[in-house]
């Protein structure tokens, strides 16, 4: 059994092809999946979903990319989270590569969130781009290590990875794995200790070789997790098999169920 630590499958791209796409995750051996917030405003769209499939758990949260949207307090974080399909706070973090300006606004809403995923006892789901320093000095000052989480879609450094891990956070890894340019990253996945590593598509973005290019879907975690097995010279039953264990560890509100 596989699962897909981070998707969108709620996202137009994915949810036109519903059938399709939970069919290919089956036939892959996909059986659960983290639909991931990135708006409030979306999240009723998110909910809908996720409630329609057993085997599909949900995030809520605002992406540190997105302006001119619904800005999370704690209260609302807590509200919505306040579901037992949700099992974890996020996306959440900076992304400095589109706001170069280094927004102090970032700042604040990352601190929301932690403050959010510490309240209601769930995880957090962190995204870092080009603002690792801040990313790691942040989660050190609001004690994040409290509710734990994973660095979703991993491309930072090992001491980025080191800092992580001694937090007590998961590291994932997603298609960016399969790319052959990504020497680095391997390196850091055949190094990241087996009982802290999560895989992930993040589609309908990153689709793992060799369906680089396209649409990613969540049956396509299976690529990223036979690269990962190659890299450690190990089964890809065997990246499974702790994959899936971690996942339920640490996203702890979703029950281990097969879908429908």
């Amino acid at each position: 059994m596989l699962v897909d630590s981070h998707c969108h499958a709620d996202f137009p791209e994915l949810a036109a092809r519903e059938a399709e796409v939970l069919a290919a995750m089956e036939a892959a051996g996909v059986e659960h999946a983290i639909c991931v917030g990135v708006r409030l405003e979306d999240f009723p769209r998110l909910r809908a979903f996720v409630g329609r499939h057993p085997g599909f758990w949900a995030s809520v949260g605002v992406h540190p990319d997105n302006t001119g949207c619904e800005e999370p307090d704690v209260a609302r974080l807590c509200a919505l989270a306040d579901d037992p399909k949700v099992v974890a706070i996020g996306e959440t973090g900076l992304d400095y590569h589109w706001h170069k300006d280094a927004p102090a606004w970032q700042r604040e809403r990352f601190r929301t969130h932690i403050r959010a995923a510490k309240a209601c006892g769930k995880p957090l789901i962190v995204h870092t781009r080009e603002a690792a320093a801040d990313t790691m000095r942040i989660l050190r000052e609001e004690d994040a290590g409290a509710c734990g989480g994973v660095m979703h879609c991993f491309t930072e450094s090992r001491e980025v990875a080191e800092a992580a891990l001694a937090l007590g956070f998961h590291i994932s890894f997603s298609g960016i794995v399969t790319f052959r340019n990504a020497a680095a990253l391997k390196e850091i996945a055949a190094w990241t200790p087996l009982d802290r590593l999560l895989i992930e598509t993040d589609s309908p973005y990153l689709a793992p070789v060799p369906h680089r290019g396209k649409i990613n879907e969540p049956a396509w975690v299976a690529h990223v997790a036979e690269a990962i097995a190659a890299l450690r010279g190990i089964s890809p039953e065997t990246v499974a098999q702790a994959t899936t264990e971690n996942f339920f560890r640490l996203f702890r509100h979703a029950h281990h169920v097969h879908p429908a």
